[in-house]
Order: structure tokens, then C-alpha cells, then sequence
């Protein structure tokens, strides 16, 4: 369980900036074909320097898969993942926290 809390924490990291929160809901409303560099820089009107570090980011923590297609590059969302940590955060939703003893 380790680790899925440590693939947890730096997707969740990952979407801690406003820029990069931005650009994955945009590639999650694309869907699974994704959008390429210049498409979003398009439609988030960022400069390609800065769109490049966030997609980086986004790409090391699991969020984002980049593939070639002819000169162009697609993002897009890995579903799979942003499933899972979905899930996980949603998985002891409501499940109550008591205390074992208290000692006040």
C-alpha cells in the first residue's frame, strides 16, 4: 500500500497548480484521442516554454501519456490513473473515524 500512497501523492502534487490543474481538465474533456502541444497552448493561451515544464510534470507523475503520431505529439489523460486515484480517495468515504480512547 505503500507506494500507491506515493503515486497517489505526486499525481495529487501534480494538480496543485493552478496551470497544471487547467491543462488536465482540458485534456480530460478531450477524451482519449488527447490534444496536441499546439492545441492547448491554443486553447489555454500559455506560452510553449511554460506549457512544456507543466506537461512534463504532469507526464512524471503518470497523469499524462505523451505518443508521436507523425511530427505532431498527443497528451492525453491516463484514465486508468486518475481512476485510480478517484478511487482511492473516495474509497473510505464516510466509513467513520472514532477514537480509540481518549485521555483529556
Amino acid at each position: 500500500m505503500g507506494s500507491d500512497y506515493i503515486k497517489i501523492a505526486k499525481a495529487l502534487a501534480s494538480l496543485g497548480h493552478e496551470a497544471r490543474l487547467k491543462v488536465f481538465r482540458l485534456l480530460v474533456r478531450s477524451g482519449h484521442e488527447g490534444l496536441t502541444v499546439s492545441e492547448l497552448q491554443h486553447h489555454l493561451d500559455m506560452p510553449a516554454s511554460t506549457l512544456a515544464h507543466h506537461l512534463r510534470t504532469l507526464v512524471l507523475s503518470g497523469l499524462v501519456v505523451q505518443d508521436r503520431k507523425g511530427r505532431e505529439i498527443y497528451n492525453r489523460p491516463d484514465f486508468d490513473v486518475m481512476e485510480t486515484m478517484m478511487a482511492f480517495l473516495n474509497e473510505e468515504c464516510c466509513a467513520g473515524v472514532s477514537l480509540a480512547s481518549s485521555t483529556a
